[in-house]
């Protein structure tokens, strides 16, 4: 029987239901370790197991489907579209947060410093009268306490160099894909998947600086509070990246993929850079302004 035209709907499965018991775990067990409860770092545990025994057989699920020849162009076209709306939703989520920190630093601080005569100086006198319009600010009365603001020019920018060139290794894999050149496609995607995990332990050694040398915390007052909120999230992002990469370069030491079908590398590869242009933005908004 002739499949031209037809159109692949996937079986029933379990992955998702699984996914996503496994991070409500894990977001119930980081709720019960902030609030002291010893059962917390167990709960986390348990639900990062339940992820990633997600991620394991969805992806193996996914890849032999495709491998196998089950899917057309039809099926290539959903799975672009939703990856295309799926990383919109993601430009969305650090746009929410980089409003958060414009509108604190270029519009709270400000009015709370009395900007302006009139209605700005009324304010400042009925709302906080001691209080200094400075950017960063660690809140009333300095209870963030002293801290160091994090400068650009050292690991933040050794990881901006990390990252772009990770996005240049990316592109180079890809056009070795293009070119049934299996070699460069390993080669550039070990390069990728080993600088961006060299990215995220620049930053999490930055942050041991940012605690034990700096004394800024996530409780610094509005600057500390959203430099690691945009910091963090984005160096999530890269290990998600990463660990996607490191299953396409998986899937190409197996031989998967060829010129013709091979979405799972290209969707991995907007999405890293994504995260590239993300940090971009995150380093001029956060660490230069």
């Amino acid at each position: 029987m002739s499949t031209k035209g037809a159109y692949y709907i996937p079986h029933k499965a379990v992955w998702p239901f699984i996914g996503t018991s496994g991070m409500m775990i894990m977001l119930a067990g980081f709720a019960n370790y902030l609030n002291g409860s010893t059962i917390g770092p167990a709960m986390m545990i348990f639900g990062l197991a339940m992820f990633i025994l997600m991620l394991t057989g969805w992806f193996a699920l996914q890849a032999g489907e495709s491998e196998s020849g089950m899917y057309n162009h039809e099926v290539g076209i959903s799975y672009r579209m939703g990856m295309m709306w799926f990383i919109f939703s993601e430009v969305m989520f650090f746009a929410v947060f980089f409003g958060a920190l414009w509108y604190a630093r270029n519009l709270s601080v400000p009015w709370l410093g009395g900007f302006g005569d009139g209605p700005g100086r009324a304010t400042q006198e009925i709302l906080w009268p001691t209080f200094e319009a400075v950017w960063p600010t660690n809140g009333p009365g300095e209870i963030g306490g002293e801290f160091e603001e994090m400068g650009a020019f050292g690991l933040p920018f050794l990881n901006t160099l990390l990252l772009l060139t990770s996005g240049v290794t990316c592109t180079w894999a890809h056009h070795g894909l293009l070119a049934k050149k299996r070699d460069q496609l390993i080669k550039g995607l070990i390069a990728t998947v080993g600088l961006g995990f060299l990215f995220v332990a620049c930053q999490a050694f930055e942050y041991y600086e940012a605690y034990h040398e700096m004394g800024l915390t996530l409780g610094s007052g509005i600057y500390g509070s959203t430099f690691f909120m945009l910091t963090g999230f984005h160096g999530f992002h890269v290990c998600v990246g990463a660990i996607i990469l490191s299953v396409v370069l998986f899937r190409s030491w197996k031989g998967h993929f060829t010129p013709e079908n091979h979405f799972a590398f290209e969707g991995a590869a907007w999405y890293w850079h994504f995260v590239d242009v993300v940090w971009l933005g995150l380093f001029v908004f956060v660490y230069l302004l």
